[in-house]
């Protein structure tokens, strides 16, 4: 058969995304990979000057996305499906483009995890990810804030021109950089294609960061091989350690089940040597990854055996599911790092996935050179080296090619006809459409990106405000009754905000207009680094009115600056403004109530001030106290207030923390402080020992 891509669905239990938090994100939440000064002064020169560039002050221009749940209802999901004779690929363009099933036609085997859920939880930068199939990180270390975000995606033709291959793009905020991943099934191929691109349109250099995560199952006899003798070890005691491979204080590491906690392991691949990773089980069979030299980096995650790793893996799917572990390719040697991209520069790279079959005699034998010798010969033969290099030079010429159709227009016809993928003639709709923001950076920049349009027609409401700005040099003041829209924080929106007339002061308009134009130039300015003259344009956001917005703010930069009690009256006061101002039936309302609520609680914990905390919650509406979270918030307070029976109450009736983060220990901390007794394993997600 022709290589075909269709639209299609797929339905499984799925828990809704809900609001996003409408609380600007001033602080990076907990990024577990990250290092201290003094780990990172023993590392080679060129790994500790990458890993010292550019790490993130916050997580803005995005908002987090932390008002998921747990309970889960059938819910179907839009799909792009890439099909030949060989392989059928299944897509997620809705959901950062995630690649959520390989399967290998004539072995009937599914070569990647598929997670029969799409349940959320705290893993990417901005809080909502899922885990299962194929992402594409990029913008800094951690799992991107594009986890759960809609990417534009359209036919293309594919290298040769006889063919068609998929472009998924958007606009990554974190770095401001475009990026593109093209998809293709060449006829006859048991490989697909990846031809990837991240492009800097600006007149500065950009920090870089990009992995491929690939799912794979854990079954008991996996073995994952990648051309290296010896791998950067980083677990969650944020070490970063050389340690020899395969074996390491008498474990053989390269099987995932042989650790006991969660770890990164970041081969070193010497630079001549072929770029791939592979997970092979008992019999030698399993998938291999490989790509052209320019992505360097390879790395196995593991969960571990031990009960914190497989509590996770459980919260992330459903009970008697089995687990799964993640082989990676990335720009670095390890995730720890950044890579500067001059201006007007690009980054492109290949990559190709498909099944692999060895001898599993040799794959599983005690000599590691041999088995990872073998293993390379065998991905000679199934796809040799040259054949990549090949792939990636005739792909480059289709790498500018335009995307078919329009986002605005009509969507195809479900027919054979359209079955058959790109056609000559006839402009079609996107497959799918993402954000509006880089139609507005693309028109604040002028920027020319061949091959990845972001035309007027993606411009959305939370665009609006700012294309008044650009164009008028205002900021619409929105209705007080909802918070704040969305900061951008670039340096060109800082000036722009800087030089901005909001009218009078006089008139009223103007004064609200002002306030709110100071509350955006403020989070831009902490953005910045300069955070002193945030501080000054919230005070002045008061002055002119606005209230719980600018507080909020200023409480967290107290907290920074070490005026915890001052924090906390702050935190408490933006809670009782915001419920006299904001209406409650709007959803970003409620979200930044609870939001608000939940950071007031915290900080008027750490000033033992529980009696108030109790009260803050106590505000909220009941189906928000019966969250995990606000119940553990409860639980604290009334183990601060000596009521140990009643915080030990509320585990003992049991609550899950729908938003717990990677590697937070909130859980086993409270439980330590309650009993001396085990942790019951519902809580237990320890990733370190």
């Amino acid at each position: 058969m022709a290589t075909t891509v269709r639209r299609s669905t797929r339905t499984l239990p799925a828990a809704p995304l809900g609001p996003e938090n409408p609380l600007p994100a001033l602080l990076p939440l907990d990024e577990a990979h990250t290092l201290d000064e003094s780990e990172r002064a023993a590392l080679p020169p060129e790994v500790a000057r990458q890993v010292g560039y550019a790490p993130l002050r916050s997580v803005l221009p995005t908002r987090v996305l932390d008002g998921y749940g747990r309970r889960r209802t059938p819910t179907r999901l839009d799909t792009l499906v890439l099909e030949n004779d060989q392989l059928r690929v299944t897509v997620l363009p809705g959901l950062g483009g995630r690649i959520a099933s390989l399967f290998h036609k004539p072995t009937a085997r599914e070569l990647l995890y598929v997670n029969p859920v799409f349940q959320p939880a705290d893993f990417a930068l901005n809080g909502a990810w899922f885990s299962g199939g194929i992402e594409w990180n990029i913008g800094a270390t951690g799992h991107t804030t594009l986890s759960c975000a809609p990417l534009h995606a359209a036919r293309v033709p594919a290298p040769g021109g006889d063919g068609v291959m998929v472009r998924l793009w958007e606009w990554e905020r974190l770095r401001d950089t475009p990026f593109q991943v093209d998809l293709w099934l060449p006829d006859d191929s048991d490989f697909l294609y990846v031809g990837a691109r991240i492009r800097n349109p600006h007149h500065r250099t950009v920090p870089v960061y990009w992995w491929s995560n690939i799912a794979v199952p854990e079954d008991p006899g996996t073995r994952v091989l990648a051309p290296a003798e010896e791998t950067w070890y980083f677990a969650y005691e944020r070490r970063l350690r050389r340690i020899p491979v395969p074996e390491w204080e008498g474990t053989d590491l390269t099987y995932p089940l042989h650790s006991r906690f969660p770890a990164d392991y970041f081969y070193e691949v010497p630079d001549d040597s072929r770029k791939w990773i592979a997970s092979l089980d008992e019999k030698g069979q399993g998938l291999v990854q490989t790509s052209t030299d320019l992505l360097r980096g390879r790395k196995l995650f593991v969960w571990g055996a031990g009960a914190g790793g497989r509590r996770w893996q459980e919260w992330l799917t459903e009970p008697g599911t089995a687990g799964y572990v993640e082989i990676q390719a990335g720009l670095a040697r390890t995730q720890l790092e950044h890579l500067p991209l001059e201006a007007g520069g690009e980054l492109a790279w290949l990559e190709a996935y498909g099944p692999l079959a060895a001898d599993p005699e040799t794959v599983h034998g005690a000599d590691w050179a041999a088995a990872r010798a073998h293993a390379e010969r065998r991905l000679e033969v199934a796809l040799p080296r040259g054949a990549v290099e090949a792939a990636y030079a005739a792909w480059r010429p289709y790498a500018d090619a335009e995307p078919e159709g329009r986002p605005e227009e009509g969507g195809p016809e479900e027919s054979a006809a359209e079955e058959g993928g790109y056609q000559e003639g006839g402009e079609r709709r996107w497959l799918a459409t993402g954000s509006g923001w880089g139609a507005l950076e693309v028109e604040r920049g002028g920027f020319t990106l061949p091959g990845t349009p972001f035309p007027p027609e993606t411009l959305g409401a939370e665009q609006r405000p700012w294309t008044e700005l650009l164009h008028n040099g205002t900021l619409p003041c929105g209705p007080e009754a909802v918070p704040p829209g969305p900061t951008l924080v670039a340096p060109e929106w800082r000036e722009l905000l800087e030089a901005a007339d909001a009218g009078p002061d006089a008139d009223a308009a103007g004064k609200a207009s002002r306030h709110e134009l100071d509350y955006h130039l403020g989070v831009a300015q902490w953005h910045a680094g300069d955070r002193s003259q945030a501080v000054r344009s919230w005070e002045r956001s008061l002055e002119l009115g606005a209230r719980w917005p600018a507080l909020r703010c200023l409480a967290v930069a107290d907290r920074q600056n070490g005026h915890g009690a001052r924090a906390a009256d702050r935190c408490l006061a933006a809670v009782r403004d915001a419920r006299e101002r904001l209406g409650a039936r709007d959803s970003l309302a409620a979200a930044a109530l609870v939001a608000l609520a939940r950071e007031a609680a915290s900080a008027l914990l750490a000033e033992e001030r529980a009696e108030e905390a109790g009260e803050v919650l106590d505000g909220l509406p009941e189906e928000q106290r019966q969250r995990g979270r606000c119940r553990l918030l409860r639980a604290r307070v009334l183990l601060a207030k000596g009521d140990t029976e009643g915080a030990r109450a509320l585990f003992d009736a049991g609550f899950e923390v729908e938003d717990l983060r990677e590697g937070e220990e909130v859980l086993s901390d409270t439980w330590a402080a309650l009993t001396s007794e085990p942790l019951p394993p519902r809580y237990d997600f320890r990733m370190r020992p």
